[in-house]
């Protein structure tokens, strides 16, 4: 059974994001790509063990413990490949897998003359799907799993790396091993032809065993894709991000702030060094969350006790109450901090002495950091009190930063709650002389709108001096438009709440903000905004998608009448208590149609899963009664962005069956699909659900028994 569930009763289709494309080609029809086999294998085969590389993953892996067979040539039953072949026999490899139905491979092998693009081509014709080339290689500590060209294990935790570098993927396990921070995953995807941190992130954003991620970031192929698993991951465990060369790449910097926005509004911690990183680390994997922004410190030394303070007021956090007291007397200190309402978090700083207190029996609701000083001793004593679970550091002034880490994600986690609709004006622009001014222009050769239209434009939408002159608009490499005001940079669309950060609370220029981030979602031809004035893009040159969809507002429909009038719209994160609700209205059948299991309740990462969708890749549809907001009935789709395949489900409560709402919803999910691409949407449902097979059936869906399990059938539509 797939994490995200099956459907049926009123209800089919397996929901995992990793969907197959069955209209192209495959060499093996039969098989998909599951990522359980790829990030949970039971089996592996390595390729090209004979050579050096292949030489040392093949001892890694023995090293390791893997518990599962491991083998060194294609054969039938492979979960994982594992290709350390030269560069020129990678592709036949892959075909190789395929014809043995693998459809899961880590591509090893250095191969500066193996183009990215001719292994993602193989990847969609063949099935398989690849991290690399060049890729270190994954960890799953839990399974004893070291398929990596690593110096040293990863050890055993709770926390899971995602990198593009091999480098950096062996300096951050040879440093966690004396630092007492250990691994669930440790996942370096090379050069991420195909693979790359969406896939990463969606297995770790479900895997119970991750505490926290950290990401090394070079490059991002997919913007979409990955703002959208790293929002998902984020909602459900602390991420934790860098970039390298993003300095050198871009000297000013822009590149770093739009970096560290997109992440911003996905939820996701942006550091900008190793340092920070380890450091993130270090206070995320022992850490609860910050439940606010005001430090209280507790030390056994008034000295570095103020030196603490210094810092914390430095980093422009909060300073609550300053103590000093014994050393035995510090752990009944720290947790009358602690127990403070207003203290979000407590540091508590020790002066060598040889004494270690024991926190052990704290309560941790807002999290404890401490700080033990020296080495001679200061060492020692650290890792005593690593042992017993807590963030320690060397200085105040690390600790102190580690508690900014701490309410800084806690700022992008509510950030990343925003959802701004497509259209957040409540007065609507005059939208049509707007495209007047902007065919005028064209229709005169030019791009660059004269300073008398670019004004006009900003004035119909309200944007007026001095803000028409303060905001900038540009595309950015990686995550195209994006809003600048001053030194700041987010990106569209915006509402108050993000544009007030943005403006740094200064509330005319939110508002202003906001309303060039609609102009920008209105006329996707908007190259850049510059002192004022507006610059199109050129004749037949594609508008820059926006990294981050807005809510699809313009979806939503009433449906019905009297008791039974409801809105059908896509969902939303705050549905999740309707949508618990409404699991808890279902009949055990239902649920055992729905999930193929007996689930009482839905795990809240689960609930999270279903309730937080990103609108580009996936779509979920609830029916809310108009009257009191109950949740009746949802349907959704979800698709792997690769491919143009998707997986559906639909279900409604008891009282609402018989009545065409799963047709209408069915409706509504089939439009979308048609609209953003997709040639086909399938389904499982269980063979004893004979209402769900007659729906599909009557619906157009074609239906057959799966060969590998006689209990399971898929409706198939074309579209």
């Amino acid at each position: 059974m797939r994490d995200c569930g099956h459907v049926a009763a009123c209800g089919a289709g397996s929901q995992s994001p990793y969907a197959g494309g069955m209209s192209i080609p495959r060499l093996a029809q039969a098989g998909r790509f599951d990522p359980e086999r790829l990030f949970h294998p039971g089996s592996i085969a390595l390729l090209g063990a004979e050579t050096g590389l292949g030489g040392l993953i093949h001892a890694n892996l023995l090293l390791a413990g893997f518990a599962g067979t491991i083998s060194t040539k294609v054969a039938s039953g492979i979960d994982l490949a594992v290709i350390a072949e030269p560069a020129e026999r990678v592709i036949a490899a892959m075909e190789a897998l395929a014809a043995v139905g693998c459809f899961a491979a880590i591509v090893a092998s250095d191969a500066p003359g193996l183009p990215d693009s001719d292994v993602a081509a193989a990847a969609l014709r063949t099935g398989v799907r690849v991290i690399g080339p060049n890729a270190f290689g994954l960890a799953a500590t839990a399974i004893g799993l070291n398929a990596t060209n690593g110096h040293l294990p990863a050890p055993a935790g709770r926390l899971a790396l995602v990198s593009q570098s091999a480098g950096l993927c062996r300096t951050i396990i040879d440093w966690a091993g004396p630092n007492g921070v250990g691994f669930s995953h440790v996942i370096g995807l090379g050069r991420a032809a195909d693979l790359g941190f969406a896939a990463a992130l969606d297995w770790l954003s479900r895997d119970a065993g991750t505490g926290a991620i950290l990401l090394d970031v070079h490059a991002v192929k997919d913007r979409r894709g990955f703002l959208s698993a790293a929002r998902a991951a984020s909602r459900l465990r602390p991420v934790v991000a860098m970039r390298s060369g993003g300095r050198w790449a871009d000297p000013e910097g822009r590149a770093d702030r739009v970096f560290e926005a997109a992440l911003r509004r996905a939820g996701v911690l942006y550091v900008e060094s190793l340092e920070d990183l380890l450091s993130a680390a270090e206070t995320l994997a022992r850490s609860r969350p910050a439940r606010g922004e005001c430090v209280a410190i507790v030390g056994n030394a008034w000295g570095p006790t103020r030196l603490a303070a210094d810092a914390v007021l430095r980093l422009g956090l909060r300073l609550g109450s300053v103590v000093a007291v014994e050393t035995a007397s510090v752990a009944s200190g720290v947790a009358r901090a602690l127990a403070t309402p207003d203290v979000g978090g407590v540091l508590a700083v020790l002066a060598p002495d040889g004494d270690v207190p024991v926190f052990g029996s704290v309560d941790r609701a807002p999290p404890l950091l401490v700080c033990a000083l020296g080495e001679t001793t200061g060492a020692a004593r650290r890792r005593a009190l690593a042992e017993q679970g807590v963030a320690v550091f060397a200085t105040p002034e690390g600790a102190a930063r580690a508690f900014l880490h701490l309410t800084r994600d806690r700022r992008n986690r509510l950030a990343a709650r925003e959802l701004p609709d497509r259209l957040v004006l409540s007065v609507a622009p005059d939208r049509a002389r707007v495209a007047g001014l902007f065919a005028a222009a064209r229709a005169a050769g030019q791009t660059v709108l004269c300073s008398a239209d670019s004004a006009t434009v900003l004035s119909l939408y309200g944007v007026g001096a001095p803000y028409a002159d303060s905001i900038t608009v540009r595309d950015d490499p990686e995550f195209g438009p994006t809003i600048g005001f001053g030194a700041a940079v987010g990106l569209p669309p915006l509402n108050m709440t993000l544009a007030r950060d943005l403006a740094e609370g200064c509330e005319a220029a939110a508002e202003a903000l906001v309303r060039v981030s609609q102009a920008i979602v209105d006329f996707p031809e908007i190259a850049a905004l510059q002192a004022g004035s507006i610059q199109l893009r050129a004749a037949g040159k594609a508008a820059e998608p926006l990294a981050i969809m807005p809510y699809p507002a313009d979806l939503i429909a009433g449906w019905g009448d009297g008791d039974d009038a409801l809105i059908i719209r896509p969902i939303r994160p705050e549905d999740a208590a309707a949508h618990a609700a409404f699991f808890a209205r279902l009949s055990p059948l239902d649920i055992r149609f729905r999930f193929f299991s007996a689930l009482r309740v839905l795990p809240a990462e689960q609930l999270a899963r279903l309730t937080q969708v990103d609108y580009a890749r996936e779509i979920a549809f609830v029916a809310v009664r108009s009257a009191t907001a109950e949740t009746v009935g949802v349907a959704r789709l979800a698709r792997e962005s690769a491919e143009d395949c998707g997986e559906f489900a639909v279900i409604v409560q008891p009282d609402m069956k018989g009545k065409g709402l799963a047709s209408a919803l069915m409706r509504h999910l089939l439009d979308w699909a048609r609209a953003h691409g997709f040639r086909e949407v399938v389904g499982q449902i269980l063979a004893d659900n004979a209402p769900m097979l007659k729906f599909v059936r009557a619906l157009g869906f074609t239906v057959r028994r799966l060969p590998d399990d006689p209990e399971v059938m898929e409706a198939t539509l074309v579209l």
